[in-house]
């Protein structure tokens, strides 16, 4: 028996005996009775303190259960990624314990390259039972805000840039980790964009966008996901803070949406005490810190929602009732999680997790670019060279609360070695410093050029150079808490990148991100390979997509601009991104925009793309991404057929199938993922010119043909009238759309909404 459940067992054994003259077990720890009637027994048991108690923490990650009562605390951790390394109990420091490394599973931003929502349900699988064998009732995750800006440092903790794609993978992740009676708590709600004054950036959005873009991959979590949890985000929108946002917490979340669930702050997300009571907070985590490197000098009872919470209900200025409702859906949580007795065991950093973490890696890389040098086969005899620091560096450290203690991590110098023989040479070719949040190293120029010329001197003698770079999870790059500086590679790569090819024509740019960058040296070099975060098996996935062990079938859920100006938030300038400061930015937007903008002197910012992001954008102003959204090659080729329609009309409460022949026409087995997008071709509003509406990924033998079948119904024909504040469909022609990307249209067909 697991520490954990030991205590508790004897927690409701303890609270059985004190209660044992009423001959029969307390309605709230029978679990043969429904949730909501063992909530509400175990809620007319308690005092108001009590009630009070439940709504803050009392250590870094866990807030009180009621102990008189038999009722557990709760313990969550960071991350969507895996379970975070023990944090002491009152500081952000690490605890050392021996028996908390992990396995780490690719970063999110991976998940969403494989377009693949069975790996989405291994994923929640495998990291629930990790987090189940920690003990953990809460994990911190996953992520589902939009990718606006490739310069957001977080990106590589979110779902890509389209709602649709992230609601489809985030729905089987939350439904696998909660069967292992661990809550997902899906952040950060809301418009979490940037990292960049992320604690107090005020965000106006128009209706429409947050309708139609930022929040459907949230509703699709809690209506189809069935979240028990929801973690508010750092920043204002509409002048309030999102952890206390009365109209994203009351009337979305819970009046349009149904949530059931627990709204728990990010850690110093909570700003103010009849907010916090009034507008829909439960848990408030880690106030008075920045939830990453600084120190409280309050203690808990200090929190907005405890003793001054207390002091306000005593004195009648908010409702006694505030506290019951929150009361009531904290018990809940801890009734479906630490209080649930039949819960699995848990297992860490098993095979069978090295092997999800594996599948998974091998199905979120992107081939971007190969004029044939993939796959580099192992049979053939050569003189290989790897370039880059990402080859050896450890990718688990940085990158702020995501970080992993991991079991094992394997490189790609490794695995590369071990595919092609201990003789691979190895140049550094660039260095980065050490992993910090908020701060970095400078490397000096000196350095750079002598690795740098290392480097090249050794490429001259090489017959295939594999050049392993990109970004890591230092503050500045892939990194909580700042956003980068630049779109370009940083440490001089472009440069080394430019050099190498100049001396060796075989050179493979195998860059890992989280994020889009430039490539001013894209047609300079034969193959790239846009590799993520892949965690303790980034090593194997790589060497084996490489050698053609694995036939890559990622596709990108992100476009990649060419340069920065041409992504959607930049096009607007700095009130766009990353907003301005004072109050006379707040003017600035409203100038702009007539925007009705409050007096203040926190940063303001317009989202003044509006619903046009991402390929959306690059489509309606006519901009080629430098490789867009959907795209990613294969080892093998596809022929699309000529689709068919079921019908050419579809009414209110109908639907219509769309099914097309798709053929392996290469000499390997492949996975295809076959995109379909909706066009309507003429609106009352203005409307994306496509939009993703289904897709499925398929494994194809070498010429074996398979139809891939879509269903639509009227409802993937809706904007959102914000004059309405609905959901509408209008009359009219729309077109369907099937393709290989979202600018690899194969086959289009018309159709009639009458």
């Amino acid at each position: 028996m697991q520490i954990k459940q030991f205590f508790l067992f004897a927690a409701m054994s303890t609270s059985l005996l004190s209660l044992a003259s009423n001959n029969d077990i307390p309605v709230y720890l029978d679990k043969g009775k429904p949730i909501d009637e063992r909530v509400e027994d175990a809620l007319s048991r308690m005092t108001l303190e009590e009630k009070v108690a439940l709504c803050h923490a009392q250590g870094k990650f866990s807030s009180p259960g009621v102990s008189r009562l038999g009722i557990p605390e709760l313990w969550m951790s960071d991350g969507p990624h895996g379970v975070r390394a023990e944090i002491n109990w009152n500081d952000w420091g690490y605890a050392n314990w021996t028996n908390d490394s992990i396995t780490a599973f690719p970063a999110l931003t991976a998940l969403a390259a494989t377009w693949n929502p069975e790996m989405a349900a291994i994923y929640g699988k495998n990291v629930g039972e990790e987090a189940r064998y920690r003990e953990k009732d809460v994990l911190l995750g996953p992520g589902v805000n939009i990718y606006r800006t490739p310069l957001n440092g977080r990106n590589f903790e979110y779902m890509g840039e389209d709602p649709y794609l992230a609601g489809e993978m985030v729905v089987p992740y939350i439904q696998e980790l909660q069967k292992n009676g661990v809550a997902a708590c899906v952040k950060h709600f809301a418009l979490n964009n940037q990292e960049k004054w992320r604690g107090n950036i005020n965000v106006k959005v128009s209706d429409r966008a947050l309708y139609e873009i930022y929040l459907p991959a949230f509703k699709r979590a809690v209506q189809d996901g069935k979240a028990w949890s929801i973690m508010g985000a750092y920043n204002k929108v509409w002048d309030e803070h999102c952890c206390h946002n009365s109209r994203l917490l009351n009337d979305i979340l819970r009046s349009e949406w149904g949530f059931d669930g627990v709204v728990v702050t990010d850690w110093g997300g909570a700003h103010d005490t009849r907010q916090a009571a009034l507008n829909g907070l439960d848990i408030e985590m880690g106030s008075f810190t920045n939830g990453l490197t600084s120190e409280s000098d309050f203690g808990y009872n200090d929190y907005y929602l405890a003793d001054p919470y207390l002091d306000m209900i005593k004195r009648g200025e908010v409702p006694a009732s505030t506290v019951d409702d929150k009361a009531r859906r904290i018990l809940r949580l801890i009734f479906r999680t630490s209080m649930n007795t039949d819960k699995p065991f848990g297992s860490v950093a098993t095979p069978e997790h090295y092997a999800a973490a594996k599948q998974i890696g091998d199905e979120a890389i992107v081939l971007l670019k190969n004029n044939g040098i993939l796959p580099l086969d192992p049979a053939q005899q050569r003189n290989i060279l790897v370039v880059g620091e990402n080859a050896i560096r450890p990718l688990n450290q940085g990158g702020g609360s995501s970080e992993l203690k991991v079991k094992d991590m394997f490189t790609p110098l490794d695995a590369i070695r071990a595919t092609y023989g201990n003789d691979v040479k190895f140049a550094e070719g660039y260095r980065t410093g050490r992993p910090m949040y908020d701060a970095e190293d400078i490397i000096p120029d000196a350095i750079l050029d002598s690795l740098r010329s290392e480097a090249v001197a050794m490429a001259k003698n090489a017959d295939a150079v594999i050049y392993i770079g990109g970004l890591n999870k230092n503050g500045f790059q892939d990194c909580e808490s700042t956003d980068r500086r630049e779109y370009n590679l940083p440490w001089s790569q472009d440069k080394l990148i430019e050099e190498l090819a100049a001396v060796n024509p075989n050179l493979i740019v195998a860059n890992i991100s989280g994020n889009a960058y430039a490539m001013p040296w894209l047609d300079k070099v034969p193959a790239v390979l846009q590799s993520w975060y892949l965690g303790t098996m980034l090593g194997p996935s790589m060497a084996d997509v490489i050698s053609g062990r694995v036939n890559p079938s990622g596709k990108l859920p992100f476009s990649f601009p060419k340069k920065l100006e041409d992504n959607g938030a930049h096009h607007f300038g700095e009130v766009s991104y990353p907003g301005i400061e004072g109050t006379s930015a707040g003017n600035a937007v409203a100038d702009l925009k007539g925007a009705d903008v409050s007096a203040g002197n926190d940063p303001r910012q317009e989202y003044l793309e509006d619903i046009f992001v991402g390929y959306r954008w690059h489509d309606v102003k006519k901009i080629p991404a430098l490789f867009p959204f959907g795209y990613g090659l294969s080892y093998t080729t596809f022929d699309y057929g000529k689709a068919t329609l079921s019908s050419k009309e579809i009414s209110a409460d109908g639907s219509i199938t769309i099914t097309v022949p798709v053929t392996n026409t290469g000499n390997v087995e492949g996975k295809e993922i076959v995109q379909l997008y909706i066009q309507d071709e003429k609106s009352s509003l203005p409307r994306p010119i496509k939009e993703l509406k289904r897709f499925k990924k398929i494994t194809l033998a070498p010429g074996q043909t398979k139809e891939v079948t879509f269903t639509i119904t009227p409802q993937d024909l809706k904007f959102f009238d914000d004059t309405k504040h609905e959901w509408i469909v209008e009359p009219g022609k729309f077109k369907a759309m099937i393709g290989a990307s979202s600018t690899d249209i194969r086959t289009t067909l018309q159709f009639a909404y009458k």
